[in-house]
């Protein structure tokens, strides 16, 4: 080789290493800096096209319709100078009509049973990182009442108790993921230099997607919230990992077979770019299929998601070649590269040998025990969770609705809103009122309280209704239900249903029919990747219902854990269509890995032999991949809270699940057993001896 082609193998690489560095250096901080541009505001993720969000945009013609409330909650002992206290607290809420984030006229304190006292304060819903200071305000001029204990409820004090939640995220998050990647790697691969440079090269796909995202969330062209961010950054580490071990060991085997390091990444990434582009390709797309969502939450993760897997992709293939490359064999020092052939003892070798052995009897087995899980599917109930579930510690909001419940109607405080024309308020009030599971209903005057002369804007009024039950239980959505029928059937009333109780209702119904639209679509993109990687028709459609079999034990399993051992009742209406997009696309990627391998070999050695070699050359580096993938989206349990624990587990989970059995076992003996046909209509081993 000349001089000049001598040096540009080695000043490539070195340009490559050299730009990722400045890159990191000048994007890295953006990956602390998501906070800035995320909102915990959840009235911003409202399905697009539901009643609750008409009701929304109309309420913005009256006074008191853009506000956050907050309950403030007084106890004391029964029949303790109840009278003084209430003249205390109405004293001490109209003190804070005109304060700085107070929206308005504040409402007179309200008794209940001779314990307890309520009032609302209406505050500004953009307050952002002012909202904690501003309920410390009305809690100190809450706290002036002698005699009283003082609790914080509503709206405003659950969005504080979320954004505490999420405070911290971006360092706590990444610090733990990392951690735990590092430790497998060390113990998985025994080289000191090899787990570094992984880590770094994810930090560095981070970097980029979080100045990416920041700046199209700075735009307003896509929204950030607590659990994308967390998501975010858990699925750019663990899939710029898993890709990065693919092509690692590519080169470990390509390095046992050539004395040249540059011809031997070469061979590794002529040989993995397919598969590692065939199994982002799947990720991706099957997030950006939630963009057909109406939950403005699911499809702010889509394109977010997206963003993090293509900028996954881009460091596997270009800084960690570049880096792998010019360390050559010391990237694995203190081990040495060897022959995948070198222990055959080993466990590779062994569970290859079960498979070729008995083929029918390993996936017969398997099978059962995946369809026995899935079984238990059905006990998984979605349709969300509680505010006492809401958080895993305990919240302060969470105590202070429990208290407010005790003493007064379960929804006062949280009415449902209805919005209809102004001749027909005295039969829509009455048809409130007649609802089964309602306390009361009463028009919004025009000092923004009931009692008052009925506000009237452009013809229309709003009626506040309160509810028997919790605002966030199952009864209060069926009473929307019921409240929507009966107004809705007034006629010329043209009301419309909104509030908190129906932003619930409305958000498990849509999400209920974005998974009727999205697994389909998910599942069809999926498959025509396979069909365009293996250029197969039946073995994609094999793989596609064994991840969707998996996906399916996955939710039998978590349902059982999540009801006997973590006392989860429900889940969150969204969690069911994130776990299929996670777990179906990134179970498809380890099944892209061993098929493209095992083509790969049976092309060269025959059905039963490619079987064998690829579940041997792909079997511990899968494995480790899934292990780490797992153990970083367990990261997010540190999160305090419900949704993103079950996220947590159902991935992780399922992951394992995945790569232990359906990839290690199913897969492979379903092939075995099937032969040649399965790469029908391609005839791949068919000419070969197996």
């Amino acid at each position: 080789m000349s001089s000049p082609a001598r040096r540009a193998r080695v000043l490539v690489p070195l340009l490559l290493l050299v730009g990722w560095l400045v890159a990191g250096g000048v994007l890295g901080p953006y990956a602390g800096r998501l906070g800035e541009v995320a909102t915990n505001d959840q009235a911003a993720f409202l399905p697009r096209s539901a009643e609750s969000t008409e009701v929304i945009a109309q309420q913005r013609a009256f006074r008191q319709n853009e506000t956050l409330p907050v309950i403030v909650v007084w106890t004391g002992e029964e029949g303790t100078g109840i009278t003084e206290r209430r003249t205390a607290a109405t004293r001490a809420l109209a003190s804070l009509t005109g304060s700085p984030g107070v929206a308005g006229e504040v409402s007179p304190a309200i008794p209940s049973d001779g314990q307890a006292l309520e009032g609302v304060v209406p505050l500004r819903p953009d307050l952002g990182d002012e909202l904690a200071g501003t309920l410390d305000r009305v809690r100190a001029a809450a706290e002036r009442v002698p005699g009283t204990t003082v609790q914080l409820a509503g709206p405003a004090a659950t969005q504080a108790d979320l954004s505490d939640a999420f405070a911290g995220i971006d360092g706590l998050l990444l610090a733990v993921a990392l951690a735990v990647v590092l430790v497998i790697l060390l113990l998985v691969y025994r080289s000191l230099l090899l787990p570094l440079v992984i880590i770094v090269g994810s930090v560095f796909a981070l970097g980029v997607a979080c100045a990416v995202v920041y700046v199209l969330a700075d735009h307003d062209v896509v929204r950030v919230d607590g659990q994308v961010q967390g998501i975010l950054s858990i699925l750019v580490i663990g899939a710029a990992t898993d890709y990065a071990l693919l092509l690692t060991a590519r080169y470990r085997e390509e390095l046992a077979r050539r004395a040249d390091r540059f011809t031997a990444m070469a061979a590794a990434l002529r040989q993995s770019w397919a598969a590692i582009t065939a199994s982002a390709a799947t990720v991706a797309l099957g997030l950006l299929a939630l963009l057909l969502s109406d939950l403005t939450n699911n499809r702010a993760l889509g394109p977010v998601g997206a963003i993090g897997i293509a900028c996954a992709v881009l460091t596997s293939l270009t800084f960690l070649p570049a880096a792998l490359v010019l360390l050559g064999r010391a990237a694995y020092w203190p081990a040495r590269p060897r022959p995948v052939d070198a222990d055959r003892e080993g466990i590779w070798h062994r569970v290859a040998a079960l498979v070729d052995r008995a083929p029918r009897k390993v996936w017969a087995v398997t099978l059962a025990g995946l369809l026995a899980g899935a079984a238990c599917a059905p006990l998984l109930t979605s349709k969300g969770v509680p505010l006492d579930e809401t958080f895993v510690n305990d919240a302060p909001s969470v105590a202070a609705q429990q208290t407010l419940s005790r003493h007064f109607p379960a929804g006062s405080g949280n009415p449902a809103v209805v919005v209809a024309d102004a001749g027909r308020l005295t039969d829509v009030v009455r048809a409130a009122e007649d609802t089964e599971g309602v306390a009361s209903a009463a028009a919004a005057g025009a000092s923004g309280r009931p009692g008052d002369e009925p506000l009237v804007v452009d013809g229309r009024v709003r009626v506040d209704v309160t509810l028997t039950a919790a605002p966030d239980s199952d009864a209060a959505k069926d009473t929307v239900a019921r409240l929507r029928a009966a107004v809705h059937d007034v006629p010329d009333a043209d009301a419309l249903v909104g509030g908190y109780t129906a932003q619930q209702y409305d958000t498990l119904r849509t999400a209920q029919d974005d998974r009727a639209l999205i697994v389909p679509v998910v599942l069809a993109i999926i498959l025509v990747i396979l069909i365009a990687l293996l250029r197969s028709l039946l073995l994609p459609v094999l793989l596609v219902v064994t991840v969707a079999l998996n996906f399916l034990t996955t939710l039998g399993v978590s349902a059982l854990v999540f009801r006997h051992i973590l006392g989860f009742e429900g889940t969150d209406a969204s969690v069911p269509l994130y776990g299929f997009v996670f777990l179906v696309a990134l179970g498809v990627d380890y099944n892209i890995f061993l098929m493209s391998r095992v083509r790969e070999e049976t092309l060269r050695h025959g059905p039963a032999q490619g079987i064998s070699r690829g579940l041997v050359s792909t079997g511990g580096v899968i494995t480790s991949a899934g292990v780490v993938l797992a153990a970083t989206f367990a990261a997010l349990g540190v999160i305090p809270l419900a949704f993103l624990v079950q996220i947590a587990f159902i991935v992780a989970s399922g992951v394992l699940l995945d790569t232990l059995v359906v990839r290690s076992l199913l897969v492979p003996a379903l092939v075995r057993d099937i032969g040649p046909r399965v790469w029908w209509p391609t005839a791949v081993g068919e000419n070969t001896k197996g």
